[in-house]
């Protein structure tokens, strides 16, 4: 049986038993964590277990934004503190040789911290272009400026990432840079010519292509399509992330609870998938949303189900990390 086109998140540290339900009753293709679901390793490492127990796949993906700095769902006392993407982009200026290092060495460890909860995907990294004067939304969640630097130190992210055997997320495919708005609560609306977006925001998405998985913007570009944000739109996922982009993975839509995003959520998951994402993803764990999108969601189409097999023949299995040697590493690497 093919699972459903949907990620949930759950609403607390356990599940209950209507989540249960409704999890076993919409078979979903995975889950997300939340800061509210994280308190302690064995707490973490038991509702993933009853995640995966709730729709009987032992390999049902579990997602996280573990991304370092501000968007971190792990943290101290528990967990490292990982340095936000902004640092990589700083120490690459002086010392390219130490950021590519650095970089790959962070999403490693990253990667192992996961793992250690059965935690098998991380959204990150982003390729999103720092911009000035736009929403402090990305910020010090940016590599860098310009295109280049990004590419250049979220392949290295990406590297350690599948190198430690977690499946990294490229975001926010096409960009969401130049947003003037926190798409969390307003609909971004970016009126840049489209030659200057391909040379730009475009450019760092193009140049990672191969990657396995990416998660869509909420964000209108006019010059492709004035009506509808990337994740609902036919135009730019046709058009510019398959076409110019030339982005062939596992295509994941930011969250559908955002408020970027207009219609109830039965239509919001139906415009997303007939857009052309691979998969919807609902973060919040309210019930009420999450049965509505239960009832339009599709399941699973198999070209969904290739680019999905694809990517997991993508991840590697890690060799063994002395954490703390890694970690002092690490250190001496920001330092350099």
């Amino acid at each position: 049986m093919t699972s459903a086109a949907v990620i949930f998140g759950c609403a607390g540290l356990r599940l209950t038993d209507s989540e249960r339900r409704l999890f076993r009753d919409a078979d979903p293709l995975g889950f997300i964590l939340f800061a509210r679901n994280c308190d302690t390793p064995d707490q973490v490492r038991a509702l993933v277990e009853s995640l995966r127990d709730a729709v009987g796949r032992a390999d049902a993906p579990v997602l996280i934004d573990q991304e370092g700095g501000r968007v971190a769902r792990l943290r101290p006392p528990h967990w490292r503190a990982a340095p936000p993407p902004a640092v990589f982009g700083t120490l690459a200026g002086g010392n390219r040789a130490a950021a590519l290092e650095a970089v790959r060495l962070n999403a490693r460890l990253l990667a192992d911290e996961l793992l250690d909860l059965g935690i098998t995907v991380d959204c990150a990294p982003l390729l999103d272009l720092r911009m000035p004067g736009t929403h402090e939304v990305i910020g010090d969640r940016s590599f860098g400026e310009t295109p280049d630097l990004v590419a250049m130190l979220g392949r290295a992210a990406c590297e350690g990432f599948l190198a430690g055997g977690v499946m990294p997320v490229v975001k926010h495919v096409p960009g969401h840079g130049r947003a003037m708005v926190d798409s969390h609560h307003h609909l971004p609306v970016v009126d840049t010519p489209l030659d200057e977006l391909r040379e730009t925001d475009f450019r760092t998405f193009r140049a990672l292509n191969d990657m396995p998985w990416a998660m869509t913007a909420h964000v209108v570009f006019s010059a492709v399509d004035p009506e509808r944000p990337a994740t609902t739109s036919p135009a730019v996922v046709t058009e510019v992330i398959r076409g110019d982009i030339g982005f062939q993975g596992f295509l994941v839509s930011d969250d559908l609870s955002m408020k970027a995003l207009a219609g109830d959520f039965a239509e919001r998951t139906r415009a997303a998938l007939a857009a052309g994402c691979d998969v919807v993803l609902h973060c919040n764990g309210d019930m009420a949303e999450m049965q509505a999108v239960a009832t339009a969601v599709a399941p699973l189409s198999s070209a969904a189900t290739a680019r999905l097999a694809a990517g997991a023949a993508r991840l590697e299995q890690p060799e063994p990390l002395v954490m703390a040697e890694a970690v002092d590493r690490l250190d001496h690497l920001l330092r350099a």
